[in-house]
């Protein structure tokens, strides 16, 4: 006999079992289903024993090197993937729902740490009532928009993706600066000229500079130098005299204000690439006001003058 509030673990829906068999089917493998559900494929076979013990029948015909789902679990696992798509949502919007949810704005690194957060506490002081949280995009990766309410992002062209809106924010015209220590070293030299001798430093790599020589009519540029993946690394080589960058004029404009960094010719590559402001569909529903409050800031702060 069962003892009391002890419930009768044979009557529980094992619904891992049940998650891990969905995606089986859904998938048409057990090691596709154990790379979406991050597990082994080994443990993916173990649900599905368990779930074929919990039924007492099995779920797949094993007639051959590769099972085959049975009619009744293919049925099964329709009805599941509506259920899970359900709770899915469901979840979503309780999560939407939270008293105290903030805005989620993510953003590239270089518009992160050169734009937005110099700039932040002005936003959170003319709005103290909402909460932000600043996350990273990182470059050539997406977006997930179900937990993120706005993006900064760095496109060729206007970015096109379906269910999100977008609104071009800085261009991305990328200018050669260096220190003014290095530059120092040019004398009465034609800068244009003579910045290949100060060392050339790449962003990703070296095709930019190409460009740039070539638009210069310098011919081939020289000998790759040393490379950055993130813009933030090239600017904090730029600033500390380790050699000539392009940089994007918008994200540097500070420091060519305040004498940081020198630009040595107003030759520009990159015209066709520009920072967008990016937002999804929790901007235009759960968040909305808040959300339209940080996009006024930003163009009010972009148009300031001071961007």
């Amino acid at each position: 006999m069962r003892k009391n509030n002890v419930p009768d673990m044979s009557s529980l829906l094992p619904l891992n079992a049940l998650r891990a068999f969905e995606a089986v089917i859904r998938n048409g493998s057990f090691s596709a289903a154990a790379d979406e559900l991050c597990v082994t494929q080994s443990a993916i076979s173990h649900q599905i024993r368990h779930l074929e013990d919990w039924f007492g029948a099995p779920l797949f015909l094993r007639d051959g090197n590769r099972p085959r789902p049975a009619p009744h679990a293919e049925d099964l696992a329709r009805t599941l993937s509506l259920s899970f798509g359900e709770i899915r949502a469901a979840c979503q919007r309780a999560k939407n729902r939270r008293i105290s949810q903030p805005l989620v704005v993510a953003a590239i690194p270089s518009v992160a740490v050169c734009w937005l957060i110099p700039r932040l506490a002005g936003f959170r002081k003319a709005h103290p009532a909402i909460d932000i949280r600043i996350i990273y995009a990182m470059h050539g990766h997406d977006i997930d928009f179900q937990d993120v309410h706005l993006a900064f992002v760095f496109a060729k062209g206007m970015p096109a993706l379906p269910g999100i809106g977008a609104e071009p924010f800085l261009p991305g015209d990328s200018v050669p600066v260096c220190s003014p220590a290095l530059a120092a070293r040019l004398g009465d030299a034609d800068p244009v000229q003579a910045m290949a001798s100060l060392g050339l430093l790449h962003d990703t790599d070296p095709s930019g500079w190409q460009e740039w020589f070539d638009r210069a009519g310098l011919g081939d540029a020289p000998p790759p130098g040393p490379v950055f993946e993130d813009f933030n690394l090239l600017r904090a080589a730029a600033l500390s005299g380790q050699g000539v960058a392009l940089c994007p004029e918008a994200m540097i404009r500070q420091d060519l204000e305040a004498g940081h960094l020198i630009r040595l010719s107003r030759i520009s590559v990159l015209e066709e690439y520009g920072y967008y402001l990016l937002w999804g569909p929790l901007a235009a529903n759960s968040m909305q006001a808040q959300a339209n409050a940080f996009r006024d800031w930003v163009f009010a702060e972009r148009d300031g003058g001071s961007a």
